[in-house]
């Protein structure tokens, strides 16, 4: 029996995503929140700090020097940060839209990033209670009350003409993402909420491509890229050139796609030269 590594620090990021989760559930259940609008304009709610202080206490107790990097707190300069090997990348609300619409849409969203590559990434969806988890080399996992699974990409029948299934940001037109794939297959589309639910539906076959247009973190990509990479798909950025972690002076990614299916043709279908300069 393989021994992996990384169980101790998987089973703390569980734990720390399933009980700010609960938490999370509890204040969205009584609507008892206040929400404001960050210096991007971008919203963020008494619900996102609640969870990011539950889950910063947890994982430090567990480790106090592992560092973390988290969306709701202030961010290192990256003359300190580009000597971590190893820190936590944690986003407490990702969706918070979803949360404030009450569509129910909204994840916990925690990493763990190792020389640069996420190693571990854990997704909990409380309103599904659902969690979604991966380690690097020990594949990707649900847990949920119906089933608890290890899960894989959608194989499509045909690669190379078959249907193909986009998941669609409620937020986002979908004449704005389909015009950035080739008229030449097929599609249907799935609208979800956060960009890590709609990853973790590409990661358990429930969907076979996300294209998202628009700002996001870091922290947005890294347990999703963990958790489909496991799953045998593939997350890039829009011009399928590999995303970066704490490299750069910013933390902002470029625009990605999350991929299924890897005999599709991928660079056939999205137009991605036009993606890369939207």
């Amino acid at each position: 029996m393989i021994v992996n590594p990384r169980q101790e620090l998987l089973d703390i990021a569980k734990r720390a995503a399933k009980i700010a989760g609960i938490e999370i559930l509890q204040i969205y259940d009584s609507g008892d929140f206040e929400s404001f609008s960050k210096d991007d304009s971008s919203p963020v709610t008494t619900a996102d700090y609640k969870a990011n202080e539950i889950i910063c206490d947890l994982l430090q107790d567990f480790d106090p020097d592992i560092p973390i990097m988290s969306e709701e707190t202030k961010h290192e300069d990256l003359s300190i940060r580009r000597n971590w090997e190893l820190y936590w990348l944690i986003d407490p609300i990702d969706g918070t839209q979803e949360f404030i619409a009450r569509s129910g849409d909204f994840a916990v969203n925690i990493a763990l990033i190792e020389n640069n590559e996420p190693v571990i990434g854990v997704i909990y969806w409380p309103v599904g209670e659902t969690l979604y988890f991966a380690s690097k080399d020990f594949g990707a996992f649900k847990e949920s009350p119906k089933e608890d699974r290890q899960i894989s990409v959608r194989k499509l029948e045909d690669p190379d003409h078959g249907e193909v299934l986009v998941a669609i940001s409620r937020r986002q037109p979908v004449e704005r993402v389909m015009s950035k794939m080739t008229k030449d297959r097929i599609y249907s589309t799935l609208p979800l909420g956060s960009c890590s639910l709609k990853s973790c539906f590409i990661a358990e076959g429930k969907a076979d491509v996300f294209l998202r247009i628009g700002v996001t973190g870091e922290w947005d990509t890294g347990a999703p890229q963990c958790i489909v990479s496991e799953a045998g798909g593939k997350v890039l950025a829009a011009d399928f050139a590999p995303l970066t972690y704490n490299k750069r002076t910013s933390l902002i990614n470029p625009d990605f796609v999350v991929l299924g299916d890897q005999r599709v043709d991928w660079q056939q279908i999205i137009l991605h030269q036009l993606v890369s300069k939207s």
